[in-house]
Parts: C-alpha cells; structure tokens; sequence
C-alpha cells in the first residue's frame, strides 16, 4: 500500500468513525408535540428524578417539559442557570418521546438532547458563569478541625442511637461524625446532612482552607426546633460554633447556559415516526396486591424506572388520589389536620379505611411519570373495578385578591421565574420564593406547591393584576407556628414566625379568601372494597 491510499484509507477510517460518532449523539427516531395537561398537580409521592426523563426497553420519554426543563437537563444544569431567551420558555410545555439503544447511558442522552434542540427548536447557546445567591461555607477567625489521620477512606456516618440516647433527648439532634473530609467535599454533602435547612440549595467552598480533617457536628433538625425551645441548634449555629466556620447566603459565580436564540415551535416530526417508537404498555405486566400489616400507619410510594411501582400502606382514596394525580391534602394539611379536599366526589366512607400494598411491573420500555399514573388507573380499574368520570362542580377555593398591592412591575424582557432561593441562617428558619417577570395566575397555581400545608385549597387569581411582576415572598416553616390554624385571617404567631398566608398579605398586599368556584372534579361512579384476587 503506497503512501497516497494509505493516506486515504486513514481519512476514510476517521470520517466513518465522525459519522458512527454523529448517529450516537442523535435519537434514532423523536416525537415532539405539546403536553396536554392532564393533573393539577405534580404527583407528590413519584421521586423527583423521573423529571429528568426515562428510558427503558429502547423508548426515552420526557413530559410536560418546559424548553427550560430540556435546557437544563440537556445541559445538566439547574433551571435557574438557563439564562436569557423568550417568555414562553417556562410557559409553553412538551413531550419528548424516542427511540435510543437500550443501554443508552445518561451522558449520551444528554448529547442527543442537544442535537435535537438544535434541530427541532434551531436553539443555540453558548456556556457562561454569573453570579447568584447561594450558600457559601466560610473560615471563620479559628477553625475548629482536627487533622485527619490519613487513613481509612473519607466519609460522614451517624452514630447509632441506644434507647438511653433517645429517652435522654438524643432523638432530637442529628449527629455526623466525619472521617478524612475535605471542605469541598463536606460543603458538597451539607445540603443532604441538613436536608431541611437548605431545601435542595447547593453549598460551595469558600473557606479556602486545605487538606483533610476529622470532626463532628451536632445539630437539632429543622421541625423540631419548636419542640427543643432554647437548647435546639441551628445548622448554621452548629457550624460555626463546633466547627469555627461560617454559613453566608453570597453571590457566587457559578456556570450557566445562556440561551442566545430558539423558535417556539419544532419542526414537524417526520411522517411514521410514531410507529418507530417501542409501543407504550396500557397495563401492569404483574401486579400484586394484599392488605397491608394490621396497624401499619406508615406509607411509601416508589416509583422506577422500567415502569415498576412498590407501594406500602395506601388506602384505596390515597391510591385513587394519585392515579388522577389530585393533591393529597392528608398529607400535607398538617397544620388544619384534616381533609379539605373536594375534588374527589362519591367517594364512600370506606375508602379511606383499609390499607394496600401494591408490587407491580409493567413491560419493558414503559417509563415512569403520567404513564404510570394510567397503568395504575388500569389496575384500580381491572382489580377494584372502578368507573369514573369527570365534571365541573363548585368547591372551596382561595381567591387570591388585591387589598394593598405591594409589587414591582417587572422588566419585560426578562424570563419569567420563581425560585427558591437561599434563606438567611438568623434565628428564625424561613422559607424564601424570588420570582420575576411572574403573572399572578402563574403565582396562584404554584401558591399550593410551595405554601404546602398553609394553602389548603386550590387557589385561583381574583387579583385584577395584570402583566408579569418581580417579587420575594418570605415565611416561616409550619413547625415554628406555635398559635393560630395558618388559615387566613389567623393571628400573627407570637414568637415572631409567621405563615405564608400572613406574609402574602403583608410583604405583597395580597389576601386569600375562601369561597367557592367551579372546578374539574373527580366523580367515582362505581367502586369494590376488596381487590380482585392475586
């Protein structure tokens, strides 16, 4: 072989090999079309991870996707570091379903995210870093660490608890013992030690301090401040008292996607595509159901990626609530300690009595989310035999109106958003929502998701406002209201906490009224006690 074919041989190998490298950042096939909402709200017990998407038996599905929520997985960034671009970004919402290789890893998924943006939405962005507010963990003037010993491997663990612990007081408090930790990795691992101080806020290293350390923190849980009184400990307190170091909400750089342009419609999708894509189950592949222990009052809800469920002590209501993904106000009513939902209709007084534990697998490639919430609608339909049908009825809702509007209206050319951003450490635990350019229809129906157990009825803009607004809206977690229901018109609490419900009307000038409004309910037709057997 002479040197000129040789050379032509390697080109050929290198542009096959471009080619082969091409075709596996793309999805064989996709389908894009707009989300039809089907639920009002986000399904509470699904793991928050099936958002990112889910593959299985070759069929990739993301759903009710924003062109922010595919920016920011494609990327592999959080939704507040997509920056730039139109409105209708984080209005306009998705399916995106595909076709990929099996054991597609979650890398290349991200690639053939990226290609079919830019194809199907012709986006392009470019990488930046800006500036945002975040939890910074400072050197404090004498740090109080140990000098690891340079042996064993690096890590964090909870000391077991004996019953003399926990009667002495012990179950109050959460205890880290860690091993040969840098600052970099214990800032990383803050935010799931104290999960409840940072509300998924991430922590960054700023102590500039290096090598490895030994020690042990100390701190009392965020929902039993309350119960502890003046000898709880705040993380933020534990820190720096036991550590020597410092807990700052700061603005630091961090990477962001800046979008520089994209068309608000895809693309048509290519002629046939649906018959390309894995067919999607309609059905539990094995399903089983029993009772669940005799006085077992826990409950827990897993959902898998391949379409598998594992269920632990739901009562057929709680089931039927999550097949039509209508809020679980059992749940999350912990302050008023009842049931005020109305968007179930007919429901006998038995169907929130006996408890169910449920196992089920669907075929390969079915994927988690609404899918699974139709394949338990199926088996409720098929073991239960459950009919219903929908239709609108008046129920209690909060009318959100203008008493004193407090708001700035906000800049047009920015991108509508609300974020949780970091709270500051003082005395007083809050809860802290920015937003930007938001309408108050948009704000009403996020109102339930984030005041959770304040907001116990849909709730529905009356304000008259229009337009989108900058605001932050601050308030105190539930545990630290020591009077009054957190209804509205309840009284400040006096330790200085104070409700969602208060603090819209103080800080924005917005108040919640109960009363009733036409809604989509829920009617159960016909329904057994007991399952079907095995």
């Amino acid at each position: 072989m002479n040197k000129t074919t040789r050379t032509l041989v390697v080109c050929l190998i290198a542009f096959l090999a471009g080619v082969k490298a091409a075709r596996a950042q793309k999805f064989e096939a996709a389908d894009i079309h707009p989300s039809v909402r089907t639920r009002a709200i986000r399904m509470p017990y699904i793991n928050s991870e099936m958002r990112a998407g889910f593959t299985g038996g070759g069929r990739y599905e993301l759903q009710m996707a924003t062109m922010t929520d595919l920016i920011g997985f494609a990327w592999g960034v959080d939704t507040y570091r997509v920056i730039g671009g139109p409105d209708w970004m984080d209005r306009d919402h998705f399916d995106v379903i595909a076709k990929v290789p099996a054991d597609t890893k979650t890398a290349s998924l991200r690639l053939m995210l990226q290609a079919l943006l830019a194809e199907r939405f012709k986006l392009v962005v470019h990488k930046d870093t800006r500036a945002f507010p975040q939890y910074a963990l400072m050197a404090g003037k004498h740090p109080l660490l140990n000098p690891a010993a340079g042996i064993g491997e690096s890590g964090c663990q909870s000391p077991p608890q004996n019953a003399q612990d926990i009667a002495a007081g012990a179950g109050l408090s959460a205890t880290v013992s860690c091993h040969n930790m840098t600052m970099a990795e214990f800032a990383n691992r803050l935010p799931r030690m104290a999960r409840n101080y940072f509300q998924a806020s991430p922590v960054v290293d700023l102590t500039g301090i290096e090598g490895s350390w030994d020690f042990t923190l100390k701190w009392t849980e965020r929902n039993l401040l309350a119960a502890t009184g003046a000898e709880g400990t705040t993380i933020f307190s534990a820190v720096e008292k036991q550590l020597g170091l410092k807990l700052e909400v700061q603005q630091v750089p961090v990477p962001v996607v800046v979008v520089d342009s994209v068309n608000e419609k895809p693309t048509d999708n290519l002629p046939g595509v649906a018959e390309e894509l894995p067919a999607i189950p309609t059905r539990f592949e094995v399903a089983d159901i029993k009772p669940s222990a005799p006085g077992s009052t826990q409950r827990s809800f897993r959902g898998e990626p391949g379409g598998r469920i594992d269920v632990r002590g739901f009562t057929l209501k709680d089931l039927i609530k999550i097949a039509w993904g209508i809020e679980d106000l059992d749940v999350i009513d912990q302050v008023a300690g009842s049931d005020s939902d109305d968007r179930l209709v007919g429901a006998p007084k038995w169907l929130d009595a006996a408890r169910f534990d449920i196992v089920a697998r669907a075929q390969s490639g079915t994927s988690a989310g609404l899918q699974t919430e139709l394949l338990l609608r199926a088996l409720l339909a098929d073991r239960f035999k459950l009919t219903t049908h929908y239709e609108d009825q008046p129920i209690t809702v909060y009318a959100m109106v203008a008493a004193k509007p407090k708001l700035k209206k906000a800049d047009p050319s920015n991108r509508p958003s609300c974020r949780n951003a970091p709270a500051p450490s003082g005395s007083m635990p809050i809860f802290s929502l920015t937003c930007r350019n938001t309408t108050m229809a948009e704000l009403a129906d996020e109102l339930p998701a984030f005041g959770a157990a304040y907001v116990t009825h849909p709730v529905v803009d009356e304000t008259g406002l229009e337009g989108g607004w900058d605001f932050v809206l601050n308030w105190s977690p539930p545990h630290l209201i020591r009077s009054g229901s957190g209804e509205a018109g309840q009284p400040a609490d006096p330790n200085g906490a104070f409700t969602i419900v208060e603090a819209l009307e103080k800080q924005l000038g917005l108040k919640l009224v109960l009363q009733k409004h036409p809604m989509p309910v829920l009617v159960i037709d016909h329904v057994e006690r007991e399952p079907t057997d095995n």
